[in-house]
């Protein structure tokens, strides 16, 4: 007769609903098949839950391990305010930090270079006055790059951005108020430095809400904000300044930065974006995996990051796009109409088709960079680049300078986004701020001796298209850059964490 199947009694779980972390005969819950997250974890410690509720067994909280880009890494995930749709929160966050590069940008850059006739002509000043307060911009840009960085690590990148754009705006509606162009000259320094430090915590805010295969995309769009700043610039600058009302102008571009500001700073509260990094990376000291993140989101690992050899190779990078990109087209005008001989309404088309094509290649590229990878986006950009300087130099009759600007803008405008899509697939948090803080400054200090370079070889051989020549070559010296920069999501990429399984260049390489 056969004997009954006896069947093992099922372990009733604990008090809670929470499953038994150690299963029979003292073995461990992994081996039935249960998932333990850094949450169950503390309340096995005795500690108490973060957020002061019980975490859901089936999701860790917090820091999580994901495959992404064929490599297991570490992503944080915003902690703060209430729970949302990331694909809403993702699209709203780029319009916002679209728009106020838009205003930093084109407003605090390029509107004063627009109206300056109409200004001089009420206010009196000279083009001495001008060159010093344009210089005066750069020097702003810089120190904010540098001090935007620093806050940034102190007080959250969604609490500087914000902050940047509303004194932006303040700064915009200040200027009409006033007929001394000193004080003119420093609001304008303001706005300039503002420009540098709305733009340092994109890489952190980007990465903490937009999916990691999104990024290039939506960085690409970003960077694009500057040429939407400027069309914007081209509607309203003939209705105002026809009629003489260069103050109104000033008044609508500030009281507009300033109400998006303020539908920015209730997204930003709404989705957990106003944060302290130092509270950030208290919470993620539970478990073994909030460990692993710490070490790469403090400030502390972003400066060590000095010693790292592809961050130094981004800083170069970017030194020598300021260097090429900036002089390329602040002398293209000039070089357009005195050395080549082109009238004002042929350098207008130009300029014209770069800012359209500009309003789209940023994301056009970006969304190339998401499918072919980061690095092969940046050496086509540089390729164009190459093409775009090198028809100046030995070409340039014709319809071919309409060739080379519809080259440059393909290449310039995504540039911009690349270079810090790259830095958010390899770095996070606050290091992540600190790395691409420092490539501001970099790209300042490379578009002051680009500039200065480009007025030397003028004075010398009297013709731009010498630096034209000298452009070409620091292109070809930036593609063997990008060359030696690590594949984004690779092993050698990831620094400051631990290193993820090896793998192919192939299998990064289609991230």
């Amino acid at each position: 007769m056969p004997l009954p199947l006896r069947l093992p009694r099922r372990r009733r779980a604990p008090p809670g609903g929470l499953p038994d972390p150690v299963g029979r005969a003292g073995r461990p819950a992994a081996r039935h098949g249960l998932r333990i997250g850094p949450g169950l974890r503390r309340l096995q410690a005795g500690l108490r839950p973060r957020r002061g509720r019980l975490p859901d067994p089936r999701r860790p909280q917090g820091v999580t391990r994901r495959k992404e880009n064929h490599v297991t890494s570490t992503v944080t995930e915003p902690r703060r305010g209430p729970e949302r749709n990331r694909t809403v929160a993702a699209f709203v966050i780029t319009i916002l930090l679209t728009s106020f590069v838009a205003a930093t940008y084109g407003f605090g850059f390029y509107l004063f270079a627009q109206i300056v006739t109409d200004m001089r002509d009420d206010l009196g000043f000279g083009y001495t006055v001008v060159g010093t307060v344009t210089a005066a911009g750069q020097l702003g840009f810089l120190a904010f790059a540098l001090l935007g960085t620093w806050v940034s690590t102190r007080l959250g990148g969604g609490t500087v951005t914000i902050g940047s754009a509303v004194l932006c705006g303040i700064c915009l509606v200040l200027i009409p108020m006033t007929d001394s162009i000193v004080l003119i000259g420093v609001l304008l320094t303001i706005l300039g430095g503002t420009a540098a430090s709305v733009y340092v915590p994109l890489v952190e805010i980007v990465g903490r809400v937009v999916d990691y295969r999104h990024r290039g995309k939506v960085l690409g769009l970003i960077s694009s904000g500057t040429s939407y700043g400027v069309f914007v610039n081209s509607l309203l600058v003939p209705s105002f300044v026809g009629s003489g009302n260069w103050r109104g102008l000033w008044y609508c571009v500030g009281l507009g930065t300033l109400a998006v500001t303020a539908v920015a700073a209730y997204a930003f509260k709404r989705y957990g974006l106003f944060y302290s990094p130092a509270e950030n990376q208290a919470d993620n000291q539970a478990g073994e995996h909030e460990d692993a993140a710490a070490d790469t989101t403090s400030a502390r690992a972003g400066w060590r990051m000095v010693l790292v050899r592809w961050v130094v190779i981004v800083w170069i990078i970017k030194f020598l796009n300021g260097f090429a990109c900036m002089p390329f087209q602040n002398y293209l005008s000039p070089y357009l109409r005195e050395g080549l001989g082109f009238d004002i309404h042929f350098a207008a088309q130009v300029w014209g088709t770069i800012a359209v094509i500009g309003m789209g290649a940023g994301f056009a590229v970006g969304w190339l960079s998401d499918r072919i990878g980061v690095r092969r986006s940046m050496l086509l950009c540089y390729a164009m680049f190459f093409t775009s300087a090198l028809l100046l130099v030995l070409a340039p009759v014709g319809y071919v300078p309409m060739v080379s600007g519809v080259l440059f803008a393909l290449a310039f405008y995504p540039i911009y986004g690349l270079v810090p899509a790259y830095v958010s697939k390899s770095a996070s948090g606050a290091a992540a701020t600190v790395i691409f803080g420092v490539t501001n400054v970099t790209q300042g200090l490379g578009g002051i001796v680009g500039n200065y370079t480009a007025g030397f070889l003028k004075n010398v051989t009297g013709d731009f298209m010498w630096y034209y020549a000298v452009i070409a070559a620091a292109t070809v010296v930036l593609g063997a850059l990008v060359l030696q920069l690590p594949h984004e999501g690779s092993a050698a990429s990831f620094v400051g964490r631990r290193a993820p399984r090896s793998v192919s260049d192939k299998e990064t390489s289609h991230a």
